[in-house]
């Protein structure tokens, strides 16, 4: 067993994952992702959340770990910069629907298959991300082949074979951000997880040192093998525990930033007001996002100038605040040129330093130690409800959102996983 804590965070991992795929599930790379898929002629296993489409089980794993990823919105473990739930939800959901398990079940999994893909994550960061893996895909199928192991009660010989099947399947390289397939890692990792417990559950084989041999996975792809982190305080400290909520819809790295222009805004900082804000911030946000004119909402994502914009005008930072229009609206594009940003290797980049200079003269600092959503300051219970309500509302009503909101809050209890997964169906 484990702690009220680890619990908690699992019920809120899994809202938090629910509502990011539901916001993005009428997105051209869904309905592009779920053509592809129709080619196979699927059987109908298994939801397509925030659709009224069904599909396989290894298919709406795919389907929803895209649409979870693709806002770019989804939960973090900060250690490693895994995006947990992608990979191991989707896998996780996709099943137990197919089998009717309970919502037990469903938080017991996804606890088990998070702990695998972010301790071998622990063991490889970040030589192994340095190098250009996209560690979230290229984790997460573990995370799911465990994860759907226990659902498939697997004994440890058959577990270890999944994983075995599992690691010769690692997704995603860094190479495709800001195009459709980097959210295809993530659905990727959990179709491949899902698949290979499947495998192991038919007697199919694999190396039982698949991870650990000098040409296993962990030794191929990554220089660093901290094999202590395989295993230091298993099955007393839960990785799930470390995870994080975005508050913003983009990378972690701009968080600091916004975070300190919504608080501009909160002292009564309007744009009109602002000759130039200055940042001082660490070296990977210029280099990760640096652009200084984005066209179009996602490479928005990658502007640490829009992202300020966005904070200082609207006083948050949601999909809504990356949507096309938004990036080119003028006001926007007039605050954004305010914005100037220099590296200062005495920050931390979880941190930033800024300073508004006001036309009447005037000077307002603002220092941000840890951003809104970091572990020091996580997102309240009110504040992952109003996210998630931002994201499902729109396509599902807000009946349903509150509906879905109570089932998931209450998961543990809940006998048929189906009872949710319909309510996530238009």
């Amino acid at each position: 067993g484990w702690s009220d804590a680890v619990e908690h965070e699992a019920h809120r991992t899994l809202l938090n994952w629910l509502g990011c795929a539901v916001g993005a599930s009428r997105h051209e790379a869904i309905e592009a992702a779920l053509a592809g898929v129709q080619m196979l002629q699927p059987a109908p296993q298994a939801a397509v959340l925030g659709r009224t489409e069904r599909v396989d089980m290894a298919s709406a794993a795919l389907l929803n770990g895209i649409s979870s990823h693709t806002f770019d919105f989804d939960d973090t473990h900060l250690k490693t910069i895994i995006h947990p739930a992608g990979p191991v939800a989707s896998a996780v959901l996709a099943l137990a629907e197919q089998r009717g398990l309970a919502g037990r079940d469903v938080i017991d999994a996804l606890v088990l298959g998070i702990d695998v893909a972010c301790r071998v994550g622990n063991t490889m960061y970040p030589d192994h991300y340095d190098r250009g893996w996209h560690i979230t895909g290229s984790t997460g199928m573990l995370g799911a082949a465990a994860a759907c192991a226990r659902l498939l009660r697997l004994d440890a010989q058959q577990t270890a074979m999944a994983l075995g099947i599992a690691a010769s399947q690692p997704v995603g390289l860094r190479e495709q951000f800001g195009t459709m397939t980097k959210p295809f890692h993530p659905g990727g990792a959990a179709r491949a997880g899902l698949m290979s417990a499947l495998l192991a559950s038919q007697g199919f084989t694999s190396s039982g040192k698949a991870l650990e041999a000098p040409r296993g996975f962990i030794q191929v792809a990554s220089d660093k093998r901290a094999w202590n982190e395989i295993t230091d305080e298993l099955g007393q400290r839960f990785e799930i525990s470390f995870n994080t909520y975005k508050p913003f819809a983009c990378g972690i790295v701009i968080h600091p930033s916004i975070d300190a222009c919504v608080q501009l805004r909160e002292r009564g900082v309007r744009p009109e007001q602002v000759e130039r804000i200055d940042l001082r911030v660490h070296s990977l946000v210029l280099e990760l996002t640096g652009k200084k004119e984005p066209q179009d909402g996602l490479q928005g994502k990658f502007s640490v100038y829009h992202g300020c914009a966005a904070g200082l005008i609207y006083g948050r930072a949601g999909e809504h605040e990356f949507a096309d229009d938004v990036v080119n609206d003028p006001l926007v594009v007039e605050t954004r040129r305010k914005v100037h940003a220099v590296v200062d290797d005495s920050i931390d980049e979880a941190a930033v330093r800024v300073s508004a200079l006001l036309k009447s003269g005037e000077r307002v600092d603002i220092a941000v130690e840890h951003a809104i959503g970091s572990l020091q300051r996580p997102l309240s219970e009110q504040q992952l409800q109003d996210k998630f309500n931002d994201l499902v509302v729109p396509v599902l009503g807000q009946a349903r959102a509150d509906e879905i909101t109570r089932t998931c809050r209450t998961l543990g209890s809940l006998g048929d996983v189906r009872a949710l997964t319909i309510l996530c169906q238009p």
